[in-house]
């Protein structure tokens, strides 16, 4: 079932300070029809164009580091993640939002606020589908000791490792798989912090002029400096929460899992980008159509990952396109420089590892014969493989189809033929050998 997009049934207000700028803003967030994602208006600036949130528009200035902007057409609008972290977490998809400054309300310094209000306005479902774009291949983003990973996953999971030369941030760890229940009760809430020995520097940069310790945990070795804590991972919370908001920049949910470790708004950014280039690059990929009188039947890395016991780092194969149940399919591996193999397979000139792409061919034909129905509750493992031929070099930038034929299929044993091709050209060509035991092995 197709999960629909939502807007707001009504209009809503809020007002306050901004956490940086110190000013005073009002903003009103307004229902938009379906399609049209969200928008944020500066109806300040008489004239001024919609600045419509996607990849493109995200602010990389690196000296933004304490929060996300967006900007078009020299319109630029910052601390948008609060808002937006809201809008993911409660799966709304479509709204408008008018601002009379450039940042928007600190509130309490979490999406608590923003979440209130969202829940007041209430929500309304609309008729065109939800635009979720799945992870199909590892992407990784560092900078100095500080890493973001996101794998594929069949839905959003946001996982942070804190650690900070202080005595309550040391190694603190939150994960969480993110939807609007564990939103509103395990991140909402989870407010933005800063150490006691960083907050004259933040102050000195002309930032934090909004700041107090009410909407901001000021991180003193005994604890918040005029506060409590509402959780006691409550900084590793909002590192998530930040994480859900930035991911939103992309204008769309996505699915996957996140890995972030001493990671900020900086990574989080780039990770979106890297996002929306894997998204332009599996929409713009032509795949091979079913041949007339298969099924039809396509699977996507989510539907893999629902039949194949494989996941990351070991997962080879991006789609699979069913031809006949049970007999025939071709499999589809786009070969990526981040593909982990290629770290210490030959560095200097990429090659692609033969036993791999092995593997990918066998996984491939566990899709096949494992959607039969013949084999419900079972997992296919390697007897034997024979005549195996190696022709061609597969390196970054290629795409190897893996067709697959089921030869022979009984009720223990399954015997496979598999050829993969680059550009038409055989590249791997192997008779694999398969026997099935029961789902419940793996967890015994």
């Amino acid at each position: 079932m197709n999960i629909k997009q939502k807007t707001i049934k009504n209009l809503v207000t809020l007002s306050g300070i901004g956490l940086h700028t110190g000013k005073s803003v009002s903003m009103t967030i307004k229902p938009a029809q379906e399609n049209e994602g969200i928008s944020f208006i500066r109806v300040d600036l008489p004239g001024a164009q919609p600045v419509k949130v996607c990849a493109a528009n995200a602010v990389m200035d690196e000296k933004v580091t304490r929060c996300t902007a967006i900007e078009y057409q020299g319109v630029r609008i910052y601390t948008i993640e609060h808002l937006m972290a809201a809008l993911h977490g409660l799966g709304i998809d479509n709204v408008t939002v008018e601002i009379n400054a450039e940042e928007l309300p600190g509130l309490d310094g979490s999406s608590l606020e923003f979440l209130k209000v969202l829940e007041k306005a209430g929500t309304v479902e609309q008729q065109a589908d939800q635009n979720i774009f799945v992870i199909q291949e590892p992407i990784i983003v560092a900078n100095k000791n500080s890493t973001v990973v996101m794998v594929p996953h069949d839905q959003l999971q946001a996982s942070y490792t804190l650690d900070y030369a202080h005595p309550l941030l040391r190694s603190q760890f939150f994960s969480l798989s993110v939807d609007s229940s564990s939103f509103i009760k395990e991140l909402a809430s989870a407010r933005t912090f800063c150490l006691e020995s960083e907050a004259a520097e933040i102050k000195a940069q002309g930032l934090a002029k909004g700041a107090n310790y009410q909407n901001t945990l000021v991180m003193s070795a005994q604890g918040p400096l005029e506060n409590t804590l509402r959780f006691p991972d409550e900084c590793a919370r909002h590192k998530v929460l930040d994480i859900v908001g930035d991911l939103y920049l992309l204008g769309y949910p996505v699915k996957g899992a996140v890995y972030a470790t001493k990671s900020g708004h900086a990574l989080n950014r780039a990770l979106v980008k890297k996002i929306e280039a894997q998204r332009q690059k599996y929409t713009t990929v032509s795949y091979p159509a079913a041949v007339p009188g298969g099924s039809g039947r396509v699977f996507n890395i989510s539907e893999i990952m629902k039949i194949l016991p494989h996941r990351y780092p070991f997962l080879f194969v991006d789609r699979v396109i069913e031809i006949e149940p049970g007999k025939k399919g071709i499999g589809i591996k786009n070969v990526t420089v981040n593909d982990g193999f290629f770290q210490g397979h030959f560095p200097q000139k990429p090659v692609m590892p033969g036993v791999i792409m092995i593997e990918a061919m066998a996984q491939t034909a566990g899709v096949v014969v494992l959607t039969s129905g013949a084999h419900n509750g079972k997992v296919a493992l390697f007897m034997s493989i024979s005549d195996v031929k190696f022709r061609k070099v597969v390196s970054p930038g290629d795409q190897l189809l893996m067709e697959v034929e089921i030869v022979r299929d009984r009720e223990r044993t399954a015997h496979v033929r598999g050829v993969a091709r680059v550009d038409g050209e055989v590249a791997i060509e192997a008779e694999m050998t398969f026997s099935y035991t029961e789902a419940h092995y793996l967890n015994s």
